[in-house]
């Protein structure tokens, strides 16, 4: 499996492959912002919101590749306000269900976190699903849990769940 970083023309090129992804994410339970069913049409339309935000400098997309199928995705939001622009929000990380337990779901994550420490930032954050399988990645990355805060999303099938929110000081270049 290969890693690359996907800039806006990328993104649409591959835009119903991760569209599938996302499709396939929200229907196997995983609460990254969507209800299930999730329309391919509206998975479609986010991706290229996505690509958007990439020609805009707003965000940074990886996809990871098998063989020319993509099978998993990692994103960074970057802040739009002068006085944090050490730090991005790392988002969506998602790996298709007949993809997981290959180690793909780490190896997205240290793609990630290298190219925020290689750009300068030293300070990564995220929110994810309490108790969650992604708690045991980002703490085994060496993720520092910040808090929870109950209620704060609703799951794919639309029940309110606590989330934590984690964050990694990075070593800058």
């Amino acid at each position: 499996m290969t890693v690359t970083a996907l800039d806006a023309t990328r993104v649409l090129d591959r835009v119903e492959q991760l569209a599938d992804l996302l499709v396939d994410t929200v229907a196997g339970g995983a609460s990254v912002g969507f209800l299930a069913p999730l329309a391919r049409a509206d998975a479609v339309a986010w991706w290229q919101g996505r690509a958007r935000a990439v020609a805009a400098g707003e965000s940074a997309v990886w996809a990871a590749y098998d063989g020319e199928r993509v099978v998993g995705t990692v994103s960074l939001v970057f802040p739009d306000k002068p006085n944090s622009r050490h730090r991005a929000e790392l988002v969506k990380l998602m790996v298709h269900r007949d993809a997981r337990g290959r180690g793909l779901g780490r190896r997205l994550l240290d793609t990630a976190e290298g190219a925020a420490a290689a750009l300068g930032m030293t300070l990564l954050h995220l929110d994810t699903e309490s108790g969650s399988p992604a708690e045991r990645l980002y703490r085994g990355a060496g993720w520092t849990r910040a808090g929870t805060i109950p209620d704060y999303a609703a799951d794919p099938s639309g029940v309110l769940r606590p989330t934590t929110l984690y964050y990694k000081h990075l070593s800058a270049g």
